[in-house]
């Protein structure tokens, strides 16, 4: 990790040094002579370093958006989990569903564990539920939403 920091302060000593080898004063013009026109500024040549240095700056911060999004990117099997859903069945207690792979997990998540509620293969669970239980009504019998389909699903385990 310690070559990584210094390749992303690498330009901040780069920007230092620049700034540390200019002059720290400059000399001031003798005032114009009677007669004599003082030269207007190069105020095109000002606008372009300044447009050049604001481009440097944001293509900086978009390298370092870039060198991060690729050191956050997930690794290995994580890419294989999907949550699908989640209701909470109490303040700090929530039933989630999982799939993993084929398998579609039924977990009960509390602050200090996570138990297997119940197993199924991915084709058993009714698609409409799958991202639309906030579009659909709460008793809206021709599309369940997850809490009704967790309801019937626990009732048909319990009846066992």
């Amino acid at each position: 990790m310690p070559p990584l920091r210094s390749l992303l302060l690498l330009p901040l000593f780069a920007i230092g040094r620049t700034f540390a080898q200019a002059p720290v004063s400059t000399p001031t013009p003798a005032p114009a002579a009677v007669g004599e026109v003082m030269a207007a500024p190069d105020f095109a040549g000002s606008l372009v370093q300044m447009l050049f240095g604001l481009a440097l700056v944001i293509a900086l911060l978009f390298g370092c958006l870039w060198i991060i999004r690729r050191l956050s990117a997930r690794r290995g099997g994580a890419a294989a989990i999907q949550v699908l859903g989640a209701a909470a069945v109490g303040p700090r207690e929530r039933v989630v569903l999982v799939q993993l792979g084929e398998q579609v997990l039924v977990l009960g998540v509390a602050p200090g564990s996570v138990t297997k509620l119940h197993e199924m293969k991915g084709d058993e669970l009714p698609l409409t539920t799958l991202g639309t239980s906030s579009t659909s009504g709460a008793g809206s019998p021709s599309m369940p939403n997850f809490s009704n389909w967790l309801k019937h699903a626990l009732e048909r385990r319990n009846a066992r």
